[in-house]
């Protein structure tokens, strides 16, 4: 088996513990996504997803049990090297594009890894780079509003790799599109994924672009299991 780049173990959650409203979110949640596989996690609204996803990109901390990034165990790391550690190997994409309004696309890309020490020049070219892989190259001084829906998640795939993660986390990222908009800007997400080695855990609730990844977990009141 493939080096694991993620690991959850046994991972529970509520929100108002001890509380008569108390929500039990996690309930032994446990996956391991290896090196360069696709996970597809299906679940219903409200099941969890978006904790999970949380937790395993060290935005959230479990109640109980156990996050490993790259065999590293993070649980009981300080927020400083948390975040760190999220910055470096964790990239994130979500359903809503979320770019910055007031700069460019190629902009968007190069603010994060100036954030992570890369010099101006180099990420400047890294972000053509996989603009160009995107096949959004054309548009690279163009604003978000500028730009079509599709494009606009285009971008923010690359932002997600812009410093080159390990980990790509994704939360209904064809979400806001229509059905065949959303089918080209999937295949666009499967190409780069595959092209760069990367891992990655994708929440969706299509189930046709879900059998298009190399597994399918699904989340149901908090308890996972295979698709």
């Amino acid at each position: 088996m493939r080096d694991p780049v993620l690991e959850l173990e046994g991972i529970e959650k509520a929100y108002n513990p001890g509380r008569p409203n108390e929500v039990r979110v996690l309930r032994g949640a446990s996956l391991t996504v290896a090196r360069g596989e696709v996970v597809a996690l299906v679940a219903p609204s409200g099941a969890g997803k978006s904790t999970l996803l949380h937790i395993a990109g060290l935005l959230d901390t479990p109640d109980a049990g156990r996050v490993a990034l790259n065999g590293t165990d993070m649980t009981g790391l300080s927020d400083r090297r948390r975040t760190r550690a999220r910055r470096e190997e964790v990239g994130f994409i979500y359903q809503f594009h979320h770019l910055l309004p007031e700069f460019s696309a190629q902009e968007n890309i190069v603010l994060p890894q100036l954030a992570d020490g890369t010099g101006r020049g180099a990420a400047e070219a890294r972000a053509r780079d996989l603009l160009e892989r995107v096949g959004v190259g054309g548009r690279a001084d163009h604003r978000p509003a500028q730009l079509s829906g599709g494009e606009q998640q285009r971008v923010a795939f690359c932002r997600a790799l812009a410093n080159a993660p390990s980990l790509l986390l994704a939360d209904e990222p064809t979400g806001n599109l229509d059905p065949e908009t959303a089918d080209q800007v999937f295949a666009v997400l499967m190409d780069l994924v595959r092209e760069t080695g990367l891992s990655a855990l994708i929440a969706t609730h299509n189930l046709e672009l879900a059998a298009r990844m190399d597994r399918v977990l699904r989340l149901d009141h908090g308890v996972l299991s295979a698709g």
